[in-house]
């Protein structure tokens, strides 16, 4: 366990920043000693990249920290709050996108790949985050939006303005198959048609996702030239790399054939959210002309200087194909996003087990990139809570997250556990999805409601009316009220992030399944070459759980474990062969 100084320590410190207060001199030792703990730096060698061992934090700006009162978030926001982020130990901030934007989908609609929206503040504002978050040894990620834009792009505006326009080839331009019929059964992923006719010019444009969002045609070379030519803008300005949005989605099948409809075992068609029958996706989603373009942005990313790292947004349907984004000779993405695992959405040990190993073995060697949660999907507590042992469920996934083999990826919020704050009244629903789809599709307003930072209005987000609501429990899960709470789940992941750091097992060990036999308990051991190992293990049910644990046969048989890490109220162990766990328990301990 850490001590109670460091622990204390660690609270202290938080307190201060999370409240903007200047440290008098009287505190200049106590801030001195918290740097020590706070501040713990990787223990990389110089040969290995920064991202290996990085902890991710993703960030959805509109609901961060607003500085204006305009009731949403902007960049000064995020840079007032990078202490906080230090602190906390995360090493780089994704933002999802801070383009100029219409916002029909919130940012991934960019009418300008090369400058910030008013909304979020200036350029000035942005190079002072990258500044800022230098200072603290913190990274920026850029989101780039590659499949498509907005159609208030001046690109489609010219494309769509004639069929004789230099740019009409920029986008997926077709013939309808007959009249008022689209020329293929394709579906958007928001619902109905992904073709949409233009009366002025009488053919259809392709878009996977919005009408509003028209795909780029990636057969043209000049697209490529473009959109390659923004990631170099950003390069410039200082950014770490990019997270790929809907990478998969580049390319489209060139005959232009039907999808086939996903059936029942009845045989039956399954209708989607929006009535429509479920498609296989195998003409528009990873095909194969798109490891070209992966690997031409890698080429362009390692002419700057700092190891940018390109982050894929890869919802994959096997092991197997998540393994070529890394491309034939690592020359594709270093960290595509390995959903499988944090997508299980349910708390079954088999399959974690399973989805753990195919990782371990199948990706040639490379790190996967972990993530359990993100702006798309239902908060944790959704899709894996009981309603009764949430908090002790996120405990769990976060061990999950920072303790297994990857780099790990984690959501604003997760780390004082946030809930998702579903809309009740369609009136009240933002996103556009849930508009269309309601009430089987009530949208993604839930996983990104403003960030709880106090008790105070608002949680502290802003001092205007917030752009969505702000959900009730913020008076008790806020950052600020964590903090003074050894048990709360804010110290819980600082104290994981610190193990992470600081544990030479857990950052840099192998994975070894344990007790590969109980469906109730994960257990695993981390364990590097001269140094402790370290044992994991995570109750997945509301009993408790007695776990024994034999590790003769990695060597270690007949030693005992020092507790490093505990569910609150839980006991330290006698021995490896007497471990209690409380309903959704873990334990972390060092084997001696």
């Amino acid at each position: 366990m850490i001590s109670a100084f460091k622990r204390t320590t660690i609270v202290t410190t938080i307190t201060l920043l999370l409240c903007g207060l200047a440290l008098q001199p009287a505190w200049s030792q106590m801030k001195k000693a918290a740097s020590k703990v706070t501040s713990v730096k990787n223990i990389a060698t110089p040969a290995e990249p920064w991202w290996q061992h990085a902890v991710f934090y993703e960030i959805y700006p509109l609901s961060y920290q607003d500085t204006n009162g305009d009731g949403s978030g902007d960049l000064k926001g995020i840079t007032s709050k990078l202490d906080y982020l230090k602190t906390l130990g995360v090493d780089a901030i994704w933002l999802t996108p801070i383009y100029p934007s219409p916002l029909v989908d919130f940012g991934y609609d960019i009418s300008d790949y090369i400058a910030i929206d008013p909304k979020y503040g200036t350029m000035a504002d942005f190079d002072k985050l990258i500044a800022e978050a230098k200072k603290r040894d913190i990274r920026v990620i850029m989101d780039l939006v590659m499949n498509h834009t907005s159609d208030k792009h001046k690109w489609f505006i010219e494309s769509s303005s004639s069929k004789k326009n230099p740019k009409r080839d920029w986008y997926v331009w077709k013939d309808g198959k007959t009249p008022g019929q689209p020329l293929n059964n394709w579906q958007s992923y928001f619902g109905h048609s992904a073709w949409q006719l233009d009366p002025k010019t009488n053919q259809y444009y392709y878009h996977k996702f919005y009408i509003q969002q028209p795909d780029l045609n990636w057969n043209n070379p000049r697209v490529k030239a473009a959109i390659f030519d923004a990631a170099r803008f950003w390069l410039k300005h200082g950014v770490a790399g990019f997270r790929l949005d809907a990478v998969n989605t580049l390319y489209e099948d060139p005959d232009f054939t039907d999808e086939g409809i996903v059936k029942d075992k009845d045989g039956k068609p399954i209708i989607n959210a929006y009535g429509d029958p479920t498609l296989d996706d195998t003409k528009t989603s990873n095909l194969p002309k798109l490891h070209e373009v992966l690997a031409g942005l890698r080429a362009v990313t390692d002419t700057f200087p700092g190891q940018r790292v390109l982050i894929g947004e890869t919802y994959m349907p096997n092991v197997a194909e998540l393994a070529k984004m890394y491309g034939p000779r690592n020359d594709e993405l270093q960290l595509p996003m390995d959903t499988q695992i944090g997508f299980i959405n349910k708390l079954d040990v088999a399959t974690f087990r399973q989805k753990i190993l195919e990782a371990e073995t199948g990706l040639n060697g490379n790190l996967p990139l972990l993530v359990f949660d993100n702006h798309d999907n239902h908060r944790l507590d959704v899709r894996y809570g009981d309603g009764t042992h949430n908090e002790d469920i996120q405990r769990v996934l976060a061990t999950l997250l920072f303790t297994t083999r990857g780099v790990a990826l984690m959501y604003y919020g997760d780390e004082i556990g946030m809930k998702t704050s579903t809309p009740t009244r369609k009136e009240d629903v933002k996103d556009p999805i849930g508009v269309s789809g309601w009430p089987k599709e009530k949208g993604r307003d839930g996983e990104r409601t403003p960030m709880q930072w106090d008790d105070s209005a608002n949680a502290g987000f802003t001092t205007g009316t917030p752009w969505i609501r702000i959900p009730a429990d913020y008076k008790t899960i806020n950052a600020k009220a964590e903090v003074a709470n050894f048990n709360s789940m804010l110290n819980w992941y600082k104290e994981l992030i610190t193990l992470r750091r600081t544990q030479p097992s857990l950052r840099d060990g192998n994975y070894v399944a344990l007790n590969t036999t109980d469906n109730n308990v994960l257990s695993w051991l981390r364990q590097a070459p001269g140094k402790p190992a370290v044992v994991v293990a995570c109750n997945f049910t509301a009993a408790p759980q007695n776990v024994s644990i034999d590790l003769t046969g990695v060597g270690l048989g007949g030693k005992s474990a020092k507790t490093l890490m505990k569910t609150p109220g839980s006991s330290d162990p006698a021995s490896l062969t007497t471990i209690q766990l409380p309903a959704f328990g873990v334990y972390v301990g060092e084997v001696q």
